[in-house]
């Protein structure tokens, strides 16, 4: 865990791929657990320390996370987040390349809880909810393709399943598509920066996360 921004009201941390933000079934300790722990050792706490999770990231997904550390953040952050008022970024390093380098594209996202997975549609089906993002290509090699992803829309693994569906797997998914797993279990999906107007200062926040370990992403 890597603190990229702390204030008394929020907290934002870039998470490795691989952690769970919340608990679940597995019972593996989840993100909010350590950064309260981090938060206690630091201020020197008694007692439980506040915490308050205003979004989540799948599993395999690496970077940011924001946190609200007193309940008029999370209030505000809650509506915040419902509203579109906070805006984020994510970077994919995907196989193949895209039909276009810049483009917003619709499709129509049926979830299957079972499989825990999405389906992606070219048109309305039965069950499905509209997902719109928009992407550009920020660099390629011979093998990757590296895409900054804005969604318009929050739906079930959406970049996942959209990203796919235009025939880019992101490296490492091989739930949607990819040849092969990456070394660490995770998949080259990154939440790269978010950008919002502070619940309580009204000061506007940019935060970044740092790019992987991996080579591939510094190649790109």
């Amino acid at each position: 865990m890597k603190v990229v921004y702390e204030d008394n009201h929020i907290i934002i941390v870039s998470k490795d791929s691989g952690e769970i933000v919340q608990g679940d079934k597995t019972g593996d300790e989840p993100l909010s657990e350590t950064v309260k722990r981090y938060i206690k050792t630091k201020y020197d706490k008694p007692g439980n320390v506040f915490l308050g999770v205003v979004h989540r990231l799948d599993r395999p997904v690496s970077g940011l996370v924001v946190f609200a550390k007193t309940s008029k953040a999370l209030s505000r952050l809650n509506d915040m987040f419902r509203n579109g008022d906070v805006h984020k970024t994510y970077w994919a390093v995907t196989h193949g390349y895209p039909p276009a380098e810049e483009d917003t594209i619709t499709h129509w996202i049926v979830r299957n809880e079972k499989q825990n997975k999405s389906y992606a549609y070219d048109h309305e089906v039965p069950g499905s909810k509209k997902a719109v993002l928009h992407y550009h290509v920020i660099g390629r090699t011979d093998n990757y393709t590296l895409i900054e992803v804005r969604l318009l829309t929050g739906r079930h693994h959406q970049i996942r399943c959209q990203l796919s569906k235009i025939g880019c797997p992101i490296k490492g998914d091989l739930k949607y598509g990819a040849r092969r797993s990456n070394p660490d279990g995770g998949i080259s999906l990154l939440s790269r920066r978010v950008e919002f107007v502070h619940p309580v200062s009204k000061q506007n926040i940019i935060a970044e996360a740092p790019l992987p370990a991996d080579a591939v992403w510094h190649a790109l």
